[in-house]
């Protein structure tokens, strides 16, 4: 009886304690970091296909869902932060979803991006022969080298799909060497909305207010949000803002602080000069 009493009281320990360390484990990974598997060449060579890399949530404040219906395209993300460390600075590496959807701003839950914040609400970013220059920011954004890379290679043997950039309008002919200014908006900013306006800020404004978008539609416009521009150090090779634009805050996941370790994808072994790397 004296064993079966223990082997019982033994067992709920056991029980309790999983449940304490699961529940411990799930409360470290909503409020204060998680884990992130770096898919594609798009941040060569500050991360390789393969890193995982741990995603600071407290920095900026842990994004809390209101509303779980976000399993769909075109469901609107219902969510609030906690409290964070700092706001976002300039180049901070940044885990976040994928704005773009059906050619309008969709929250899906599982199409996430790592890239580096080059502009902040606020901000005008452009791109000159290839580097990125920003108003409020005198240093180097992202990798220069990668960039002086860009800068001299011709235009002519760059794929068109590649070179061109947003918003993909003759009025601005953008390209990945050369583009903007673009002001890149700030909540509770009033502007008016002109052709070039209702342009650049069409996805933003349509997801603000819920209408198709044209000047005769609306005049002024006051954001809602806070919005980043976020790209990669590949230049050469980065699906990033360049190619579709803003990515609202509500829609990032935390800053990337360190790499853990990371798996040569196609050999499979483990790359030792990469374990517990700080970014």
């Amino acid at each position: 009886m004296k064993t079966t009493y223990r082997l019982i009281k033994v067992t709920g320990i056991a029980v309790c304690s999983s449940i304490l360390l699961y529940g411990t484990w799930l409360l470290l990974r909503v409020f204060i970091a998680d884990q992130f598997v770096i898919p594609t060449e798009s941040m060569e060579p500050t991360f390789l296909p393969g890193d995982r890399v741990i995603v600071n949530k407290a920095i900026m404040g842990a994004r809390i869902y209101s509303d779980f219906h976000f399993n769909q395209k075109g469901i609107e993300l219902k969510s609030w932060r906690t409290r964070g460390l700092r706001r976002l600075k300039h180049n901070d590496i940044v885990v976040f979803n994928f704005p773009q959807h059906d050619d309008k701003i969709n929250f899906v839950i599982n199409h996430v991006y790592a890239k580096r914040c080059v502009a902040l609400p606020g901000d005008t970013i452009s791109i000159m022969n290839g580097r990125f220059v920003n108003n409020n920011y005198d240093g180097a954004l992202g990798l220069y080298s990668e960039q002086a890379r860009l800068a001299n290679i011709p235009d002519s043997i760059i794929d068109q799909s590649v070179l061109n950039t947003f918003p993909y309008d003759a009025r601005f002919s953008w390209t990945i060497k050369y583009m903007g200014p673009l002001y890149v908006p700030r909540k509770g900013d009033r502007i008016l909305i002109t052709p070039k306006e209702a342009c650049l800020y069409r996805h933003i404004l349509e997801w603000e207010t819920g209408t198709n978008v044209s000047c005769d539609t609306i005049t002024y416009h006051t954001f809602k949000h806070d919005y980043y521009y976020l790209c990669g150090d590949n230049v050469l090779n980065s699906c990033d803002a360049r190619y579709w634009g803003f990515v609202p805050e509500e829609y990032i996941i935390g800053v990337v602080t360190h790499i853990t370790y990371s798996i040569n994808p196609y050999t499979g072994r483990l790359r030792n000069e990469r374990t517990f790397k700080h970014v």
